[in-house]
């Protein structure tokens, strides 16, 4: 959710509406600087306006709540005693989220925590949670249950001697208490485990061979000594119609990596929706990106460590919680509420202005009042001889381009042409956060005037002071400045997410928004609706490579959304009005000036339900475009029966994900009939329920079937998407996977280096996907000659 919530949204609008037209005026013609003084004055002068956004955090609890913490760990206990182990890993980290600091429950968290780490075989991190058990002070009585699972995690590791030294301690122990008769079952799985331990002695496993033979050979490149990530093949220009954007210095090949650069600032997306208050529902099961994945690396999460103020933050290590801490979350802890209800552009905006210093905000903003006359000059650098790129905005002194806050404060924040009124529900917005750390006593950590001594978390206050100090007002005009340069220049941080378990041997994925993110290099690459480049991700970093070749002197693009294969060029064009540009780019102009027709309303568009003709027509009643047909049907009831088609295709899934898998084909079929009678063939809802069926069948082990569903699927994206698309790599992935299985080794052969080339082009060498294809080409090309020649 990148603006606030909605209830905050309609008041904001009400207050706009209601306020005098002189006023709206003003306000809308406002610098950034005028604009957070009069946000300082209308929310100063509306009380109710401040008690009702204290009202609507109260629908985001982010403190630490110890009955959640209960009710967390009998829902945790009963899906362990059900076998549902990752289902109560998910479960046990809420509850360590929600365990206060001290609570003597904290240790028996972790202890249940590492017991279902070791059923799902993450030894490594098992050892890790024990340690934290005994650290916060396991109950002795309970101690020989732990440190049983921890030889056997040692066991499982091979490191023997570790394990045995951990089994005499337990033998001597229990040997002097032999009249308890709770010990009995420990002394019975003691005993199995000195078994497995004296043929671990005698048999020793041999070593693991490295997977270092898969590797991909490491790209290497000259980087830019005028851009900080950016490739020597990359030279940066600027010009009134363009602004600043990169061109190709030289002849580039696709796949050829052009930039790599980390995050100034990320921030999670939180998920779909925020818990609700009310008893047991307040407190849902169900996992979202900020259960998932690390709030500072955005790392994928297996056992997460707490913030020790707050239940929302979690991270991947103690080393990310420590530096989060240092960095931000010590400003950002109590705020937790507050941050989720007004949104991740304005959680961006704060996080960006807390990792830029005070001192370097204050003399951005002061230079930007004085017409940027000093703008070029950063803090810690004397004014010198600047050459080549110096004259261009948000470059140093000497003319280099950085992932720098001061590139990043260059970045357009098209202030005049935003509306008024969004305007104002982010003024309204800022002013009131800054208001929470002036009356929360968090100002001195926001100026970076508090030493490491001092830091604490403040209690979240129920009423803010009236008037803001001159530094906060500061502070809150570049977080407005940041926040409208977020709707153009914000960079979605996206990631492959499994879907269902991942433990079958086919693994489905779809890509999910995960972060929000202010890239200052990679905002250089203007939009294009048919790109040159590819965008992958890896935790906070980006890394950009050429999708096709780019000629010397041509310009290097990034879509920012509207892709020509996904929609017509008046749907993109509407979508990049928030860019405030109109796109014209070669997919474009052919399209709108030369008369092409795009073929993407025919393949997305609904079908005669007589003929199979496609229906055409921009109003309420849509005609076939067969004329000897002349068949007329209702828009309205075509979309209704679409969404239905949808709803019957998630039951399949939800079939298939609790085990029945006959009764989901048998649905997913019926859904194929009627999608036939009013969908085109090749609509992409079609290749969906195909991608579907493939799932079922390979659950199953059928995996002829599911190749043959797969590659009709693959036909559709490969018409939507194209041939070399990212989308089309991760079909042929899938294939692959389906094809080794089933023993198709020439085809999977072929499949696999079809595959291997796309995602080599979109990832680069390195990747997971690429890695585990060249695993699966090595094994099949071991296998014997006469088995290769039958397959």
């Amino acid at each position: 959710m990148a603006l606030p919530v909605a209830e905050w949204q309609g008041r904001t609008a009400r207050l706009w509406a209601a306020l005098a037209p002189a006023l709206r005026e003003r306000l809308a013609a406002a610098s950034l600087h005028d604009a957070v003084l009069m946000g300082c004055d209308v929310l100063r002068t509306e009380v109710e306006e401040e008690a009702a956004l204290v009202r609507l955090c109260h629908q985001a609890p982010t403190d630490k709540e110890p009955e959640a913490a209960s009710w967390y760990r009998e829902q945790g206990n009963r899906e362990f005693k059900q076998g549902h182990y990752q289902a109560a890993l998910r479960l046990y980290s809420k509850v360590a989220s929600h365990e206060p600091p001290g609570s003597p429950e904290v240790s028996v968290c972790f202890a249940n925590r590492s017991a279902a780490l070791l059923h799902l075989g993450h030894f490594e991190v098992c050892l890790e949670d024990i340690a934290r058990a005994e650290s916060h002070g396991y109950p002795d009585r309970l101690l020989p249950k732990v440190l049983l699972r921890k030889a056997e995690c040692l066991l499982c590791l091979g490191r023997l001697q570790d394990a045995q030294d951990i089994l005499r301690g337990l033998e001597s122990k229990t040997a002097l208490d032999r009249a308890m008769t709770t010990h009995l079952t420990r002394l019975k799985k003691l005993s199995q485990l000195k078994v497995k331990l004296h043929e671990k002695e005698k048999c020793p496993e041999p070593a693991r061979e490295a997977r270092g033979g898969f590797q991909g050979k490491t790209e290497m490149w000259e980087e830019n000594s005028s851009v900080s990530g950016a490739s020597s093949s990359l030279s940066l220009s600027f010009d009134a119609q363009r602004g600043r954007h990169l061109v190709a210095s030289q002849d580039i090949v696709p796949g050829q990596s052009l930039l790599e650069e980390e995050a100034f600032v990320s921030v999670l997306c939180p998920g779909e929706s925020l818990p609700l208050q009310g008893a047991e529902a307040a407190w849902a099961t169900g996992a979202t990106n900020a259960d998932l994945y690390c709030h500072h690396c955005l790392r994928q999460l297996l056992a997460s460590v707490p913030c020790q103020g707050c239940s929302y933050a979690q991270y991947c290590s103690q080393h990310c919680a420590d530096v989060a801490w240092q960095q931000y979350h010590r400003t950002e802890c109590s705020l937790g509420a507050l941050l989720l209800t007004l949104g991740v552009f304005c959680h961006v905006a704060l996080r960006t202005v807390l990792l830029a210093g005070f001192a370097e905000v204050s003399r951005l903003v002061g230079c930007s009042h004085s017409g940027d006359k000093d703008l070029q000059k950063p803090l810690s650098q004397a004014a010198g001889a600047g050459a080549g790129t110096r004259g261009i905005p948000g470059c140093d002194s000497n003319g280099r381009y950085q992932s720098s806050y001061q590139a990043l404060f260059h970045l357009l924040p098209h202030t005049e042409q935003h509306s008024a009124e969004h305007k104002f529900l982010c003024t309204l917005s800022v002013v009131a956060i800054c208001k929470q750390l002036q009356a929360a006593g968090l100002e001195a950590a926001v100026l970076n005037q508090e030493s490491p001594q001092q830091w604490s978390k403040p209690k979240m206050c129920e009423k803010t002071s009236d008037e803001l100090s001159p530094e906060l007002k500061t502070v809150a005009e570049a977080m407005l400045r940041h926040v409208l340069q977020l709707q153009c220049n914000a960079q979605a941080i996206t990631v492959m997410q499994e879907l269902g378990p991942g433990d079958g041997a086919v693994v489905n994925k779809k890509p999910v928004r995960l972060a929000t993110a202010f890239f200052p290099v990679l905002s250089l690459l203007n939009h294009s609706c048919c790109p040159n480049t590819s965008v992958s991700f890896s935790g906070t970093a980006a890394t950009v490579r050429a999708s096709q070749p780019i000629p010397r002197g041509q310009e290097v693009l990034h879509c920012y959304g509207p892709h020509w294969c996904r929609m017509r060029a008046a749907e993109r064009q509407q979508l990049l009005s928030q860019y405030f540009f109109e796109c014209h780019c070669r997919a474009c102009l052919e399209e709108l000036e030369s008369g092409v027709k795009s073929s993407v309303p025919t393949r997305n568009s609904f079908c005669c339900p007589k003929c199979q003709a496609q229906m055409q027509g921009e109003e309420d009643t849509l005609c076939c475009s067969n004329e000897a047909c002349a068949t007329s049907a209702s828009k309205e009831n075509l979309s209704c029966c679409l969404q239905d088609l949808q709803q019957q295709i998630k039951k399949a899934l939800d079939l298939l994900r609790v085990g029945k898998a006959d009764q989901a084909i048998k649905m997913l079929l019926k859904c194929q009939m009627d999608a036939g009678n009013f969908l085109s063939p090749e609509h992409l809802l079609m290749g969906e329920m195909e991608d579907h069926l493939a799932q079922v069948y390979a659950t199953l082990g059928k995996w002829q079937e599911a190749a043959r569903h797969l590659k009709k699927s693959i036909e559709i994206v490969e018409m939507h998407h194209g041939p070399s698309s990212v989308e089309m790599g991760h079909e042929l992935f899938k294939l692959a996977q389906i094809l080794f299985n089933g023993f198709a080794v020439s085809e999977a052969l072929s499949t696999i280096q079809r595959a291997e080339g796309i995602l080599s082009v979109h990832f680069g060498p390195q990747s997971a996907q690429v890695q585990e294809l060249q695993e699966m080409k090595a094994c099949l090309s071991e296998l014997p000659r006469n088995i290769l020649q039958r397959t």
